[in-house]
């Protein structure tokens, strides 16, 4: 009997599939403790392609997603700015899953238990395509950021330090 790959599916892939968007898939061991930077040499892929997904917090108590480059920091002023916040900081870890769904290192800005308001470096438009997290450690996807477009509302942004 074959397997049921719907059972392989993340959230961020279902939404995907469910736009009829186009994507690639891509795995590594989960278990390996690898930085964004490694996993993406050990995919062959450009560290400035493969973007990380972090989540924040305004001084208003509103959550804000960013996707930068893994060898990028985000730029805590540039993201208050962009948010329309005083000020923003990273979110604790231990506060991660129950807000989004996701764990460290496996975090995807498709599929969050909500939608918050997201936002890209514009460093992505440089390219044909990026890769960020597929939802689940040891997963990444590749798809463009026009298709990224057309399942989630994402604002192109300079947010890098």
């Amino acid at each position: 009997m074959a397997a049921d790959k719907s059972k392989d599916k993340t959230n961020a892939m279902r939404m995907l599939d469910a736009a009829k968007v186009e994507y690639r898939v891509e795995h590594y061991d989960p278990d390996l403790p690898l930085s964004g930077t490694e996993i993406a040499n050990l995919l062959g892929q450009d560290t400035d392609q493969v973007f990380k997904t972090l989540v924040t917090v305004g001084k208003s108590g509103d959550h804000y997603v960013f996707m930068v480059p893994v060898e990028a920091e985000l730029d805590l002023k540039k993201a208050a700015q962009v948010a329309g916040e005083k000020s923003i900081a990273m979110i604790k870890s231990k506060e991660l899953l129950p807000l989004t769904g996701y764990v460290h290192g496996g975090c995807s800005p498709l599929g969050m238990k909500k939608l918050f308001p997201t936002f890209i470096d514009e460093t992505v438009t440089l390219f044909d395509v990026f890769m960020c997290s597929a939802g689940r450690r040891g997963c990444q996807i590749q798809l463009t950021l026009e298709d990224l477009l057309k399942v989630i509302p994402v604002e192109v942004v300079d947010v890098t330090a």
